[in-house]
């Protein structure tokens, strides 16, 4: 599955039991669908948002044991059912697709991260409850690095919202750094502006804080889920430090993993501090 596409679905690696793979790839065929619709192509405003109230509908049938014909759906209700899934991951998920084709910017951080709390989070939800580790302190953890996740790629992807006209930098940073919103615009933009480099800097500090707050849980759950967890925390990380390292100037190249970095990756994930376990 090429889970580049939907960057907040931190599964399909060679980790994931194969027991699991069909379960996984319906959900993701359903949170890609739907953030397609949202995102992609040329639809007006209205197109979309009926689109994802029609994908709604559809998970009222599966509620009621009625997925209907459409085999997205009717695929999505046979892994929902055999696994026991909760739907409102799912109703989570498409609120958030329906909240991007309306919402252009984000007052302040509460409110970035409640669209975390429904872009990100649901998926981390679902992984759990499908190795049967969904309890309360996993979810709380898990709930963190997939958070953290969704604010780190919103810091590599800067210069390609700007294009949607979108910016997912809270307003409230952006002016207690001197930084305005017109200024993503000029062209060329300076990065190396002192105030743009200062709120990065920041929003870098806060993400990797929130990331490793949940990290304890990839070293907490056993077998190949902490395994997959230990990467997906450490490609996170890894991901800040390649901003650091550009100093910030995501607008040149955007900062990604690189072939060379899954060695890192691996090395660090075997080697993941202890102390990071929660007492």
């Amino acid at each position: 599955m090429p889970v580049d596409h939907y960057e907040n679905f931190p599964v399909a690696s060679f980790l994931l039991p194969r027991k699991l793979v069909p379960a996984v790839e319906a959900i993701y065929a359903f949170a890609r669908s739907a953030d397609d619709i949202a995102d992609e192509g040329d639809a007006a405003p209205g197109e979309r948002l009926a689109a994802l109230e029609r994908y709604e509908q559809a998970l009222g049938g599966v509620k009621r044991g009625e997925p209907g014909a459409d085999p997205l759906f009717r695929r999505l209700a046979g892994v929902i059912d055999a696994h026991r899934l909760p739907l409102q991951p799912f109703y989570d998920l498409l609120s958030a697709f329906k909240q991007d084709v309306v919402v252009k910017r984000y007052p302040d951080f509460g409110q970035l991260l409640d669209y975390c709390r429904r872009s990100a989070n649901p998926v981390g939800l679902l992984m759990l409850s499908l190795y049967g580790a969904a309890d309360g302190d996993n979810v709380r953890d898990s709930d963190a690095i997939c958070s953290a996740l969704q604010l780190i790629n919103f810091l590599q992807d800067v210069a390609v919202d700007r294009t949607k006209e979108r910016i997912y930098l809270p307003l409230e940073d952006l002016a207690r750094f001197g930084v305005t919103p017109a200024q993503l615009d000029l062209v060329p933009f300076d990065p190396l502006d002192p105030r743009w480099r200062a709120l990065m800097a920041f929003e870098v500090a806060r993400a990797r804080a929130l990331l490793l707050s949940g990290a304890p849980l990839a070293l907490r759950l056993p077998g190949r889920i902490g395994w997959e967890l230990r990467l997906v925390v450490q490609g996170g990380l890894r991901i800040l430090e390649a901003i650091e390292r550009v100093d910030y100037d995501v607008f040149a190249r955007r900062p990604a993993l690189r072939g060379a970095d899954w060695l890192l990756l691996g090395w660090r994930a075997i080697w993941m501090n202890p102390g990071m376990r929660r007492a």
